[in-house]
């Protein structure tokens, strides 16, 4: 196939009249296929179903330190769930807190705290000005939509194959002190799936900021969820700020919300001792406790992390064909127009899909028309504004492989349709 670029008018219009044709036939098929949110499948729901019964009337309901689970008492998780978010996080389990059933509410109740309260004692960042935030694009849209909430400045700083531009963070978080937080996902991004280098977390604990409260919110959601094996060890940003000197200028955040079910999955954080003492402290006053039979339940099914690593195993198995057909789909449709570019990621829950620059908003209103719900356009940059308008977040979980095959095809044909309609209205 000719590149769309190099084709003469005439023959843009042939083959648009060919692809209309295709997308004529996809929208009389009346399909609805949902590819919005990374979601798990029923078939990953059920690789958790006898969680549900590991615990019973009848079964011992304490900790191993004798905490009767069922009352009052440990508000940072109970000793085992500690241990293995500590093993996971390859951190000391005094350096753990372990929530409820969302990490996102953990980062949320964090920047809350940082707002009205300040961190260790210092101004409230609500009273220093119009504070900002460092947000790698493209990056997760509800990291973004917190930010957005507390009324929070974004800065978008891109994200390289080997994390985000450190020369950009750099400039920011060493000359201005309204910088006070960046978002990051570390290891298999939403929704690049990149992994972080060395090198660059490395940059990222020397740090020097202008903000004495600038805090990196390291959002480890997909860091263990392989899809071919983990030949991409990420550095442990928390020891590298501690042999940097500084210990307190991260939050790890992690959660079993698409390892077990989600909504009902356990949540924790990792961070210095000084700053678990401080969220300790606000949590006294926030809650009695978390739910300590969930953390018990999951502690029960899971053990400990080596049958965390057999659970993500059987994960990987459901979901790797999904990629597979994915990429296979997609090469297949778009053989050398050059109207798409799209990721390949080892692991995590997203494909990171880049149309012609000025056509995504284009090709997700086609494909809503032929029965085809993709993230919204721009999501995966501060306040929706994509600068290209070319990125697309396409999640393959939820739908079975033949879906999938199906959905590509028109998200490739939607794509080159938008492209050529571009390519004539030039």
């Amino acid at each position: 196939m000719t590149p769309y670029v190099s084709m003469s008018r005439e023959e843009l219009l042939h083959e648009k009249k060919l692809l209309n044709a295709r997308y004529e036939q996809f929208k009389d098929q009346k399909l609805k296929l949902n590819m919005a949110r990374g979601i798990p499948s029923k078939e990953q729901l059920e690789l958790s179903m006898d969680m549900l019964d590991v615990l019973s009337s009848d079964a011992d309901l304490c900790s191993e330190n004798g905490t009767d689970c069922r009352n009052y008492g440990i508000i940072d998780g109970i000793p085992e769930a500690k241990r293995l978010f500590a093993d996971l996080f390859d951190v000391s389990s005094d350096e753990i807190i372990v929530g409820g059933n969302s990490s996102l509410t953990m980062m949320f109740d964090t920047i809350s705290s940082a707002m009205g309260h300040g961190l260790l004692g210092g101004t409230p960042w609500a009273q220093q000005g119009r504070v900002k935030f460092l947000c790698p694009s493209p990056g997760y849209d509800r990291h973004f939509a917190i930010t957005e909430y507390f009324d929070i400045d974004m800065i978008p700083v891109e994200m390289k194959e080997d994390g985000p531009d450190m020369d950009v963070v750099e400039q920011y978080v060493q000359n201005d002190p309204l910088v006070k937080g960046m978002w990051c996902v570390p290891k298999y991004s939403n929704p690049t799936g990149v992994t972080v280098s060395d090198e660059n977390v490395r940059r990222l604990a020397n740090l020097k900021p202008a903000a004495p409260d600038f805090r990196i919110f390291w959002d480890n959601a997909y860091f263990i969820h392989h899809l071919f094996g983990d030949d991409k060890p990420l550095l442990n940003l928390l020891s590298e700020c501690k042999k940097a000197g500084n210990p307190n200028m991260v939050y790890m955040y992690f959660s079993t919300s698409k390892i077990t079910f989600p909504g009902s999955g356990l949540a924790g954080m990792a961070t210095s001792v000084e700053n678990v003492n401080a969220i300790k402290a606000r949590m006294s006053v926030q809650t009695i406790g978390y739910d300590k039979l969930n953390q018990l339940r999951h502690m029960r099914f899971i053990r400990d992390l080596n049958g965390l690593k057999e659970q993500m195993n059987k994960h990987a198995e459901i979901l790797r064909p999904k990629f597979q057909a994915v990429d296979d789909t997609l090469t297949a449709e778009f053989g050398e127009s050059g109207a798409a570019q799209w990721s390949k990621p080892e692991g995590g829950y997203f494909v990171s899909l880049n149309v012609m620059e000025g056509c995504a908003r284009r090709t997700v209103e086609l494909c809503t028309g032929a029965g085809v719900t993709l993230t919204p356009a721009g999501a995966t940059y501060p306040y929706h504004r994509d600068p290209y308008d070319r990125n697309i977040r396409i999640a393959p979980s939820s739908p079975t492989v033949d879906e999938l095959k199906k959905a590509m095809q028109i998200v490739a044909t939607c794509a080159k349709l938008a492209a050529i309609e571009a390519l004539l209205a030039k």
